[in-house]
């Protein structure tokens, strides 16, 4: 496993996203192209629970950072824009490279969200 890049679009807005070096991520990555409309949630993320379930090794994260992209439970993709702290647990996919503009990118409520593999 090597790391992996894949990128996010929104809004006609790019951004790249490295994948951790895990089989969670590896299953994530070999589900791309995607695009799903992913619901908000708490005004910190957007959320979409797949048909699918992905290998899971969920971690007490403590914190959240903008950009985090997670896995929660064994089906729930959560894409989030905004950091904070969290007593849940997640298995974590990657992160959006440079996360300026995500936020307003992603608007206030749900989004189209595409994700496609990286060159």
């Amino acid at each position: 496993m090597v790391t992996q890049l894949v990128y996010l679009e929104v809004n006609d807005l790019r951004f790249s996203v490295t994948l951790d070096d895990s089989e969670s991520a590896d299953a994530f990555r070999a589900l791309l192209p995607a695009a799903w409309e992913m619901a908000e949630l708490n005004g910190n993320e957007k959320y979409i629970y797949l048909d699918t379930v992905l290998p899971a090794q969920p971690v007490a994260i403590e914190e959240i950072a903008a950009g985090d992209l997670m896995l929660y439970g064994d089906n729930c993709i959560v894409l989030f824009y905004e950091s904070f702290s969290t007593p849940y647990s997640y298995t974590r996919l990657g992160g959006v490279d440079d996360p300026v503009g995500l936020q307003e990118a992603l608007g206030d409520g749900d989004a189209m969200v595409s994700f496609s593999v990286g060159e």
